[in-house]
């Protein structure tokens, strides 16, 4: 699956599940971390936890398991990390105190829309 693909399922399934602003940051030329950072927040503890649940249910269904996952049971940041993509998922408050985009300012802004055009198939 390319990392695109990976991209597109995230995105659709933090979108189907009503994430809030979600962005997608290229920063493959700012670390080795990963390509790609997906960023989106819930609007409760609950609908944060359900955001990331989501999003692994939707990749592990093609076969795409997370490297790494940190945050369980009640936490206010869920990271799902697939290497080429990682996924942030935050409550409200929590993402606005860590400012990920703040802090990736020089990443490549990619266009969300792009994933979530329905007409494309």
């Amino acid at each position: 699956m390319t990392t695109e693909e990976k991209i597109k399922i995230a995105v659709r399934a933090l979108d189907a599940k009503r994430a809030e602003d979600i962005r997608v940051l290229k920063v493959t030329d700012l670390t080795i971390l990963s390509d790609y950072f997906i960023i989106a927040n819930g609007t409760s503890s609950t609908h944060t936890r359900t955001l990331a649940d989501e999003v692994e249910f939707q990749l592990s269904q093609q076969g795409i398991e997370p490297h790494h996952r940190e945050g369980m049971h009640g936490s206010d940041w869920y990271i799902l990390d697939y290497t080429d993509v990682i996924v942030h998922v935050f409550y409200q408050e929590t993402r606005e105190f860590y400012r990920l985009e703040q802090l990736w300012a020089d990443a490549q802004q990619v266009d969300v829309t792009q994933f979530l055009d329905t007409n494309e198939e």
